[in-house]
């Protein structure tokens, strides 16, 4: 492929990402669902297995919204090349709702997230999450997410 067909792909493939967010900050599950191939694959960094389907997609989603209601995603950084699309986001909610066994504290959390997605097809076919899920549980604790972890 020249380079501007990679460019071209690439600048695609970013759009499409930059449509997917924009319908996961809407709550708008059926257009993110028809954003994702059939056999779309999920990879979550420290989770031994890999999630397969949309259906999977859309729970990880609902279990997100049910927690955090008002949970969104801002993006810092995106760029694409051929059929891949690197992401830097930021995350933010209002813990409203139980998520990873703690009930809901009522605090206000941000996390950050580097992600690289694979498009096939005019589709979103796999992910791989990178969260600071530290930062995040830390937050829910309601430890200083500022402060180093005791060594």
């Amino acid at each position: 492929m020249g380079t501007s067909a990679s460019h071209r792909s690439g600048q695609a493939a970013v759009e499409l990402l930059r449509d997917a967010f924009a319908a996961l900050n809407r709550k708008d599950l059926d257009a993110g669902t028809e954003m994702l191939t059939e056999d779309f694959v999920i990879n979550i960094a420290g989770m031994p297995f890999q999630m397969h389907g949309r259906d999977a997609w859309r729970r990880n989603v609902s279990v997100m919204h049910a927690a955090f209601p008002d949970f969104q995603v801002r993006i810092e950084d995106i760029f694409g090349s051929d059929d891949r699309v690197a992401v830097l986001l930021t995350m933010q909610g209002t813990h409203e709702g139980e998520f990873r066994g703690i009930p809901a504290t009522g605090r206000r959390v941000e996390y950050t997230s580097a992600e690289l997605y694979r498009v096939a097809a005019g589709r979103i076919a796999e992910e791989w999450i990178y969260s600071d899920t530290e930062t995040l549980m830390r937050q829910l604790d309601g430890a200083d997410a500022s402060r180093a972890p005791d060594a």
